[in-house]
Parts: structure tokens; sequence; C-alpha cells
């Protein structure tokens, strides 16, 4: 098998073991920039098909994940300013939450589910379709449409379908939400998409669970299963990468299986298949290769460019199985980018990838990513993205803005005062908490929506819009899955 090159010249990299994995890990450490405080660990996976099971609330029946952890990704679901009931009876926003923080979840206790104080044990955020759940009272919920809450009927994701590769249990027009004191039981009245891509937050809980809104909410389990490996769901999750290096002979096998059914796989999920190291073990390519040789429609989410690498592949996954993806810009303007984004991509390399995937037939989204306040957020400069994003055949594109955890504050707020010294000030205003105010992210929204108006962007064909989600009468059971983890 391939592996990296050891760029350091030693000859026998240490081994360790891992639990999960027979056999010794191989790790590696390599001096180059890309790739300095990252440890890579080498194994060999005994399957790299991952049945999502019905108590996670992801989109999708299969993942692949040739890397566990990753440097810039993860997967999670709701909104960060969503108050989060904490154990003193105040609330604060997901986004301001921190491991340690306690907060109530709940229990079941015989035939009744109990309130209690937990802990949070990981946070984290990425990027996600929005919807917006609205409630009888009126209270609303954003969140992905991934994301569980718990109704009388159990726990349901936010979408979902009746058939398909999409049936699971879901939210409809009057379900009943579980929530605590005067929110005990809220009636649904709508289920409506936002139409962007949002920063979505999540937590892990020492119950599974935390008070949302008033409401029971589900957490997620990606970065946690880190720990499964002995490693930690923050810092290691991000520096200490699992690299599955016969992951392409092991789907091979897998895909031949007389019990495989040819389901949608979905790749991005929990970690970039285009992360760095990509670039070196070309895992990803081997992994779409066997895709494409058993015809099994299959789809990436990444935010690097080297994607366009596999082209070829796309086109024939496209021809015959289906496929897309999606590319991250933030911004045209050549300034910006050189004081914001040093080293990276030029973007209009980004949407040369664009244009280069979206003529040769494969669909391709564009998210606007991150949107600076006062920096890359001027009418003009979002509408040379989106007229950019048009002429390149873009399927979609989302709007993003700024947003700022602890950790990436502290390092963000001393480059603001060497670069843009005259916006300090107004940072501090409009970031007391992790994100900008709702009005400044709606008039960002605003303008991206004027832009496209202005400059429409083609549908794919293949793409229906996504209706408004209307009362059923019948509802599919949850159906059993083996559980297994994510990467």
């Amino acid at each position: 098998m391939q592996t990296f090159s050891d760029l350091r010249g030693e000859r026998r990299p240490a081994a360790v073991e891992l639990p999960l994995f027979e056999g010794p890990a191989t790790v590696r450490r390599f001096d180059t920039p890309e790739f300095r405080d990252v440890t890579f660990y080498e194994v060999e996976a005994k399957s790299i098909l991952n049945r999502v099971p019905a108590a996670s609330r992801l989109g999708f029946e299969w993942t692949i994940n040739v890397y566990r952890g990753c440097t810039h990704a993860c997967a999670y679901c709701a909104s960060g300013d969503t108050p989060v009931l904490m154990a003193d009876g105040r609330t604060k926003p997901l986004a301001d939450l921190r491991a340690g923080d306690a907060i109530y979840g709940t229990v079941v206790h015989g035939a009744d589910r109990r309130c209690v104080t937990t802990k949070v044990l990981a946070h984290w955020s990425t990027v996600k379709a929005a919807y917006r759940v609205a409630l009888h009272d009126g209270t609303e919920l954003v969140a992905s449409g991934d994301h569980r809450f718990l109704s009388d009927r159990g726990w349901e994701h936010v979408t979902g379908a009746g058939q398909g590769g999409q049936r699971r249990p879901h939210l409809t027009v009057d379900s009943r939400l579980i929530g605590t004191g005067r929110f005990a039981s809220l009636r649904v009245v709508s289920i409506e998409p936002l139409g962007v891509a949002l920063p979505m937050f999540d937590i892990t809980t020492g119950t599974g669970d935390f008070i949302a809104n008033g409401v029971v909410s589900h957490n997620c389990f990606a970065r946690p299963s880190h720990t499964y490996l002995s490693f930690g769901a923050g810092a290691d999750f991000e520096r200490k990468i699992v690299v599955k290096v016969n992951a392409p002979e092991v789907l091979r096998r897998e895909l031949r299986r007389r019990s495989w059914n040819g389901a949608h796989v979905a790749m991005g999920t929990n970690t970039d298949p285009y992360q760095r190291c990509e670039g070196r073990y070309r895992l990803t390519r081997g992994v779409l290769g066997a895709l494409r040789d058993a015809a099994n429609p299959c789809s990436v989410l990444t935010k690097s460019p080297l994607l366009l690498r596999d082209l070829d592949l796309f086109v024939e996954l496209v021809e015959t199985a289906g496929f897309t993806a999606n590319l991250s810009i933030g911004t045209l303007d050549e300034t910006v980018w050189r004081r914001t984004e040093p080293g990276t991509p030029h973007p209009r390399a980004r949407m040369d990838a664009v244009k280069a995937l979206t003529r040769a037939g494969v669909p391709c989204g564009v998210l606007i990513a991150p949107v600076l306040p006062g920096i890359s957020d001027s009418p003009e400069q979002l509408r040379a993205v989106v007229r950019a994003a048009a002429e390149a055949g873009a399927s979609h594109v989302s709007p993003i803005t700024l947003h700022l955890r602890p950790g990436v504050k502290e390092e963000f707020m001393p480059w603001l005062e060497r670069e843009y010294p005259e916006l300090v000030a107004g940072y501090r205003r409009l970031y007391r908490g992790s994100y900008a105010p709702k009005a400044t992210r709606e008039a960002i929204g605003e303008r991206v929506s004027a832009a496209q108006r202005r400059h429409p962007l083609p549908r794919p064909a293949a793409e229906p819009s996504t209706p408004r989600l209307v009362p059923t009468n019948r509802r599919p059971p949850e159906q059993p899955v083996q559980l297994s983890l994510l990467g």
C-alpha cells in the first residue's frame, strides 16, 4: 500500500496501539509547515462503509470517512443563538457554551422523562442548510434538517421523507414537541427551509440531550467518537488524524457484497475528504474510483479546491450514478483576500474550480464564507461573488457571516487591530458573543438575495426545490440499523 514518505527521513516510524483497530498504528509526523503539530496514525480498517444509526440525526444512510479527525471540519446542527437551559436556571446561547458547563438534560424514569443536571462534554460548530421550525406560541427554532427534537412520538428529525433514502422519523405540522414548564407540549405550525446555509453549533452532554429554547434537543456524537481512540474531542480531533490506508481496497470488497443495495454514500460528513493530507495519501481518489466502478451514487462536501484533481471521476459518477459537490469562496476582493486569507488558494482559482465542475456537468454550489462585516460585506463585494458564481454555473450560493468562538476570537481581534484598527470598536460591539447580531446577518443575507435576483443562478434539473412540509396521516416506522461509528 502507498503511504506518506517520511519527510524527516525516519526509516522506522513509531507504532502505537489504538482502540477499535487491530494491529499497531504507524505514527508519522512531518516538519513541513502545512503539517506542523499534526500527527498521523496509519491504520488498516476492517470496514469502510458506515451505516448511520437511526438514533442519529444525519440526513443520509451511509457514509465513508477515510480519515478520523480533521483540521477543519465537523458535522452539527442548531443555531448559535439558541438559548440553552443552564443548571442555575438561566439560559446561555448555544454558541457560547463550553465543555464543563453545567446544564439541564433529561433521563428516562419509568414511563416518565425527568430533568437532571449534566455537564457539557464537548462543543463545536460547522455550516449547514438551515430550517425554521415555528411553534404555536411564537417560538422559533433554527436548526439543520438533520437535527432531532423530542416529540410525543419520540425523537424526530427536522426533515425527512416517507420513503426512499431519506425515510426516517421527522417532524410535521401538528407534531408536538416535549419541553419543560410552560413549554411542556408545543405544537409545530410550520417547518420551512431558510434557503441558506448558516453556522450551526452542537454539544455533547452526559445525558445525550439538552433543553434548547424550552424543548428537548438531542446532541451529536461525531467528535466524541474520537475519545473512543483515547484521544480528546477538542484539539485532538484537529491534530491527531487517523488514516485508513487500506480504505479503497476494503470498499471494493464491501461494494461487491450481494447484500449491498447501491445506496447513496455521503463523503465529508464528519471529516473533509480533501483535507491537506489527501494530496499525499490519495485515498479519497481511490474511494471515488471504487464508487465509480460500482456505479454507486455519492456526494462530497469539502472546503478544498483539491477536489478538482478528481474531476474525471466526478464526471463519470454524474453520468453513471449521481454526484454533487460544494466549495467555499469568501470574497473576490483581491486586497481583502490577501489580508484575510494569506496562503489560501486564490478565490478566482476556487471559482475556476466551480466553473470547471459545472461546465463538465458536475453540480457544484458556492459558500460565501466567512463574510466579514465592514470588510467583505458591501453590496458590491457580495454581488461580485454571486455574479461570478452565476457565470460559473453554481447550483446555489449561501452567505455565512463571520462568527467568533472563544479561542478564535482571541486570535482574530489582535489581527484586526493590526490590519483594520478603525473597525476594532465596532467589532467589539458586534461580537459580544460568538455571533454577529441577527440584524447584521439578515442584512448580509438580503444583499446576497438581491444579488441573486440580479444574477440568477441556474438550478440543476435533477434537484427539485424543497417544498414546505405539510401534515401527513401516515408516518414510517423507525427502521432498526446496526450502530456504527462515523469515521
